[in-house]
């Protein structure tokens, strides 16, 4: 898995782990959340921006809705380049969210093929982008190892600020639309029954309508086979 433990109590936001285990954010960051912040921070979504649809990542989940994502070439180009590049090549159809703590990490993880934490894409990894966005409600930034410069297909998207992540992880994004549908992913390190990424595109790329995963085949009583009779 690419998530590890923090360090010793006043220590930086540093991992225990080579740059070959798992990805993300540290399990108990050092840093506090933030107390008394705005209700943006806590509650809200920013919708208010022009469209921008080669910018605009979609993510239809399992969890019943679409999640309209905008990224952010202007902060952090590189990571927003691989994040299309793999969308457009499918690569994040049927990817589980495979590491959802709620507070006081408040994020949900996702984008690694293998589902356990440890895989990624075969692209190059990218080199480190911090920038000045914050890890608030809907922040969607890159999960790495102890290597800054080792993001790559894994993210993670914010169910809740979390600032002490700020200046160690890459934000390329923000939930514009859909956070109803981030907020019901199935929660757990891994989850019993994790929440999957249909399909993702790129808005530019005229996707369908959301579409649900279709219901799952109920299960027959023990002993008993199924026949398909000719037609």
């Amino acid at each position: 898995m690419r998530f590890v433990a923090a360090l010793a109590a006043g220590a930086a936001l540093l991992f225990a782990v080579p740059a070959a285990a798992q990805k993300g954010p540290p399990s108990k960051p050092e840093v506090e959340t933030l107390k008394g912040v705005s209700s943006d921070l806590n509650h809200g979504v920013t919708t208010a921006l022009p469209p921008d649809p080669e910018n605009t990542w979609v993510l239809d989940l399992s969890s019943g809705g679409r999640v309209a994502i905008r990224l952010r070439p202007d902060v952090a180009p590189k990571m927003v380049t691989q994040v299309k590049t793999l969308t457009r090549r499918k690569f994040y159809d049927g990817i589980v969210f495979h590491r959802v703590i709620d507070a006081p990490e408040n994020m949900a993880q996702g984008g690694d093929p293998t589902g356990t934490g440890s895989g990624e894409s075969d692209l190059p990894d990218v080199p480190a982008e911090f920038n000045n966005l914050p890890h608030v409600r809907g922040a969607v930034s890159a999960a790495r190892t102890q290597d800054v410069n080792s993001a790559n297909s894994q993210f993670f998207i914010m169910f809740g600020p979390r600032l002490g992540f700020d200046h160690d992880y890459t934000v390329f994004g923000r939930v514009v639309e859909g956070m109803q549908w981030v907020d019901k992913i199935e929660r757990g390190e891994p989850p019993a029954n994790p929440t999957r990424i249909l399909h993702a595109y790129i808005a530019a790329d005229n996707p369908p309508p959301y579409q649900a995963a279709p219901a799952a085949a109920p299960a027959l009583p023990e002993g008993e086979t199924k026949v398909t009779l000719p037609q």
